[in-house]
């Protein structure tokens, strides 16, 4: 194994990275042969090399190779960081578009099974795909009506509500995986292929990701509550929920209708 295969490993296995986020790390690293032993030249001529890609995509493979190094220095594979020098990109504000009502209720009349379960666990719970794809008839609790989330991003449990429209939607109980009432769960990446490519073939130019911003934004207004979205969401801090209140700020219904008179 290369010091990169172990790295990789100990995310998985250490760290509980999804996989996915393992995926993009090794693709990041196949972009830069050598990167092992590299020095500060070889690191400056890949990302230069990189220059032409998205901000987006450069920011997350500078983070993927800095915290290569870190791991490398914290076991004493290396003395240094050479990506040290090295400034992420920075890129402007953007507002989320989610899936629109119409649009979602399009989606569920023309998809079934466990497809149409998973997009209505992102769109009335705002699961991640892979929170969708390892839920757990256990963790369905229908006396307080709560889904119990487990091992989310960043390892971390949490409560999200479960809506009697939700709970239509998925049942009956099967027992195990609820998505695939019960046969073996899909892997994330997947099921995210399989819902993607579902929406799209039913003419909606959307993403799972985009049922998850739907919930979000539709939460924001209906309780102005940032803390309580934010824990629903599974986010890290509230600056990261903060994005979705754009889309849901009342406050543009009053200026508008003010500016209408």
């Amino acid at each position: 194994m290369t010091l990169v295969d172990d790295y990789l490993s100990y995310l998985r296995h250490d760290r509980n990275y999804s996989p996915n986020t393992i995926i993009c790390y090794r693709r990041t690293f196949n972009s830069f042969p050598g990167i092992e032993n590299a020095d500060r030249a070889a690191v400056e001529a890949w990302w230069e090399r990189r220059s032409s890609l998205a901000a987006s995509t450069r920011r997350t493979d500078l983070a993927a190779v800095r915290s290569f190094y870190n791991w490398a220095i914290r076991w004493d594979h290396r003395t240094d960081d050479p990506s040290r020098r090295l400034d992420a990109p920075k890129s402007g504000r953007r507002i989320p578009r989610p899936v629109s009502r119409a649009d979602l209720l399009h989606i569920l009349a023309h998809t079934e099974g466990d497809i149409r379960r998973a997009i209505c666990l992102g769109a009335y719970a705002g699961l991640r795909v892979a929170e969708a794809a390892a839920l757990d008839w256990r963790d369905l609790d229908t006396e307080t009506n709560r889904i119990y989330v487990r091992g989310g991003k960043g390892d971390k449990d949490r409560l999200v509500g479960l809506p009697p429209l939700l709970l239509d939607s998925l049942l009956p109980n099967t027992g195990g995986n609820v998505v695939r009432a019960g046969l073996e769960p899909y892997s994330a990446n997947l099921l995210q292929q399989k819902v993607n490519a579902a929406i799209r073939n039913v003419g909606v130019d959307a993403t799972f990701h985009k049922l998850r911003s739907r919930y979000a934004t539709v939460a924001l207004s209906a309780t102005g509550n940032l803390l309580a979205v934010s824990r629903a969401l599974g986010h890290a801090s509230p600056a990261t929920t903060a994005i979705y209140a754009a889309t849901s700020d009342t406050d543009l219904d009053v200026i508008a209708e003010a500016v209408s008179r």
